[in-house]
């Protein structure tokens, strides 16, 4: 699996950044800064990189949307291939000497902003809050406008790569946040025995049972679901598809079963990648799942065999 260059949604000093650096065979690769998940996707889907880091999740402000979407409606080879949990710790930075009760605009990415709301509305009464595409644009715009009446919401790292000072630790409104990120590339990883699978669910037709009926799938086979949500299919007004985590890999058989049946009933069935879990089951657990499911499969095969020939 080529891991070099890898990209991640930049500017240096981002959240996505800390996450790859997480990782100690991706930590010495190439690290090429791009600007949106879609320009991520692009260019793995061109070569330009092997793969690429982007947040999906937030413990606080839940999905990031525009990972959902580039994965769901803009891509045909690019799948999940390793997921990556990372604490959060924001800090509020800004040029040394800035008085936190004079600042008047607060710059950030809008789910750092979200993350903040109580501490803002406290510390920084009536001060504009200004989005920007990442923490790490947000530090790098403070730094270059030299205003002391200007802070940054962000990373320690951006703060000293930008060589602005840390003013408050942690003003988010709550502790134990935390970011889930997924490194995007054109592989399928083989099964590590604590896996997760991605996938979206676009119903033929609406009607009243359909969502049951893919949740039936997953309940009939004892896979347990992590994650659901709808999303909007971009084609009209209350038309939505389903994006659905669970555990196991498209290698286990209970797992490719319930995947053939969800693709014979569907109008669409988006395969996003099956990837070893970063808060997954133990290897022994899904064993027995398996164990359990082939003995039920040899039970039935058994009765099928002692059936009388026409």
């Amino acid at each position: 699996m080529r891991l070099d260059p890898v990209a991640f949604l930049g500017p240096a000093g981002t959240f996505t950044e800390e996450a790859l650096m997480s990782q100690p065979d991706l930590a010495d690769a190439t690290h090429v800064p791009m600007t949106g998940v879609f320009e991520i996707v692009k260019a793995i889907e061109s070569g330009d990189v092997a793969c690429g880091v982007v947040p999906i999740e937030n413990s606080i402000e839940g999905s990031v949307n525009a990972t959902l979407d580039a994965l769901a409606f803009d891509t045909s080879d690019v799948y999940i291939e390793r997921e990556v949990v990372l604490g959060v710790d924001l800090n509020l930075v800004g040029i040394s000497g800035t008085e936190i009760d004079s600042v008047s605009a607060v710059l950030s990415h809008p789910h750092a902003i979200a993350q903040c709301r109580r501490y803002l509305s406290e510390k920084t009464p009536g001060a504009d809050q200004i989005a920007t595409i990442s923490t790490a644009d947000a530090v790098r715009q403070v730094a270059e406008a030299g205003d002391r009446h200007q802070v940054a919401i962000g990373t320690r790292l951006a703060a000293s790569l930008y060589g602005l000072e840390v003013l408050e630790e942690q003003p988010n409104d709550y502790p134990g946040n935390a970011t889930r990120f997924v490194l995007l590339g054109k592989e399928i990883p083989a099964a590590s025995g604590h896996d997760k699978t991605s996938i979206v669910c676009f119903q033929a037709v609406d009607r009243p049972g359909s969502l049951l009926g893919i949740l039936h799938e997953f309940a009939a086979r004892a896979i347990n679901l992590t994650k659901i949500e709808s999303r909007p299919t971009k084609t009209a007004l209350g038309d939505y598809c389903f994006v659905i985590d669970f555990e196991g890999h498209v290698a286990d058989e209970v797992v490719a079963d319930a995947l053939v049946n969800l693709r014979a009933k569907l109008a669409n069935l988006r395969f996003l990648g099956s990837y070893p879990s970063a808060t997954g089951e133990a290897a022994e657990i899904r064993a027995e799942r398996g164990a359990a499911y082939e003995a039920a499969v040899e039970f039935v095969r058994d009765l099928r065999e002692r059936v009388t020939p026409p």
